[in-house]
C-alpha cells in the first residue's frame, strides 16, 4: 500500500537519527564568536574549546565573525544545520542588541536554543587613587550636592558599560553626567587628568591600573561581591537598591538542535569549566568560569533583553 512508504521511511530514518545522536560528535565542531580575536571573550572561548575538544574526543575550531549586534555571527552559525556541529557564543552583548539595532535580523530567544554559561563577570566603579572620592558614598553626596556635575566615564554609547551607568543613574536617583569615550586607555587618561571622576568598566579592562595603585575600585556592580574583589563593596550594600548588573557570555546552538546533543555538550562543559585550572585561567583574565543549566542562561538572555530595552528607553538612546 502507498501509506506504507512514508512509514517504512519514518522507521528507518528515526533510529538513523538516534544512532547518528549518541555517536555526537563524530567530526570536528565549530564555535562561532562575535568577537575579533584576541579579546578576553576570544582567548576564554579557546580556552574551553581546547579543553571540551578533548573532553568530546574532537577538535573545537574558533571561527572569529566580528560584526554589528552580532549579527554576522548569528547568521554564519544559522546558515548551518542545527546538528550540533556549528554552534554560537552569545553574550549579555546579544541582550543589549535586541532593543538597540533597528534590524538585527535574528531573534536570540527564538532562533537559538541555551546549552550553558561559560564566564561571568562585574564591571567596577574606579576612582582616582588618592583622589577626594574614597567611597561610593563619597560619590553619591558629591552628585546630590551638585546636580549634573559629576562626569562618570564609559565606553562607547549603547556598551554594556555605558548602560551600567545609565542605569546605575536612574535606580539611584541622582544626576550626574555620563561621557563616552572610544576605550578603556582614552578613561584612564581622562580620569588621572582630572577629566573624569569616576569611570564604569570590567575588572579585566582596570586590573593593570588597579593594581599598579593609579585607581581605586569602590564598588562592584553584581547582587554580591565579585569572587575576584572579595573587598570591594557592590553598590547596593553602599545604598543603591536594586542596582545589578553582571555581564556574562554563554554557549548556544540554532533552534532545532537535537535535544540529547545539547544535554551531552552541556554535561560536558559543566565538567570542564568545574576544572581548577580553567578555573584559575580565567580569575587571572578577571572573569569568573560559571556553567550553568540550558534553562538558567536561557532566562538570563530573556531577561537581560527586557531589562536593557528599559533601560535604552528611559536613557533616549536611538536606535542604530
Amino acid at each position: 500500500m502507498k501509506w506504507l512508504a512514508p512509514a517504512l521511511a519514518l522507521a528507518i530514518v528515526a533510529p538513523a537519527a538516534a544512532a547518528a545522536q549518541e555517536d555526537y560528535p563524530s567530526r570536528d565542531i565549530t564555535l562561532v564568536l562575535p568577537f575579533g580575536p584576541g579579546g578576553i571573550a576570544d582567548i576564554t572561548s579557546r580556552v574551553v574549546a581546547d579543553a571540551l575538544g578533548k573532553k568530546l574526543g574532537r577538535q573545537i575550531v574558533i571561527m572569529n565573525q566580528p560584526g554589528a549586534g552580532g549579527a554576522t555571527a548569528a547568521q554564519a552559525a544559522l546558515n548551518a544545520e542545527a546538528d550540533g556541529y556549528t554552534l554560537a557564543l552569545l553574550s549579555n552583548g546579544t541582550a543589549i542588541s535586541v532593543p538597540l539595532f533597528k534590524n538585527l535580523q535574528f531573534d536570540p530567544v527564538k532562533d537559538f536554543v541555551p546549552i550553558s554559561s561559560l564566564a561571568y563577570f562585574d564591571f567596577v566603579f574606579v576612582t582616582k587613587a588618592g583622589g577626594k572620592y574614597k567611597t561610593l558614598k563619597d560619590v553619591l553626596d558629591a552628585a546630590k550636592a551638585d546636580p549634573g556635575a559629576l562626569n562618570v566615564g564609559t565606553i562607547n554609547v549603547g556598551s554594556s558599560q555605558n548602560l551600567a551607568a545609565e542605569l546605575f543613574k536612574s535606580t539611584s536617583g541622582i544626576d550626574f553626567t555620563i561621557v563616552p569615550y572610544k576605550a578603556t586607555p582614552d578613561l584612564l587618561v581622562a580620569l588621572l587628568g582630572d577629566e573624569l571622576d569616576v569611570i564604569v568598566d570590567s575588572q579585566t579592562a582596570l586590573k593593570a591600573a588597579l593594581t599598579q595603585g593609579q585607581a581605586t575600585a569602590i564598588a562592584s556592580s553584581g547582587p554580591t561581591r565579585s569572587m575576584l574583589l572579595p573587598d570591594v563593596p557592590t553598590a547596593q550594600e553602599q545604598g543603591v537598591a536594586g542596582f545589578d548588573v553582571t555581564s556574562w557570555n554563554g554557549i548556544f546552538a540554532p533552534t532545532g538542535t537535537p535535544a540529547e546533543v545539547v544535554k551531552k555538550l552541556n554535561a560536558a562543559l559543566v565538567e570542564v569549566l568545574a576544572d581548577t585550572a580553567i578555573q584559575k585561567r580565567f580569575a587571572d583574565l578577571g572573569v569568573e568560569a560559571r556553567s550553568s543549566t540550558p534553562e538558567e542562561i536561557g532566562k538570563r538572555l530573556s531577561d537581560d533583553i527586557r531589562k536593557w530595552s528599559d533601560v535604552i528607553e528611559k536613557a533616549g538612546i536611538p536606535k542604530q
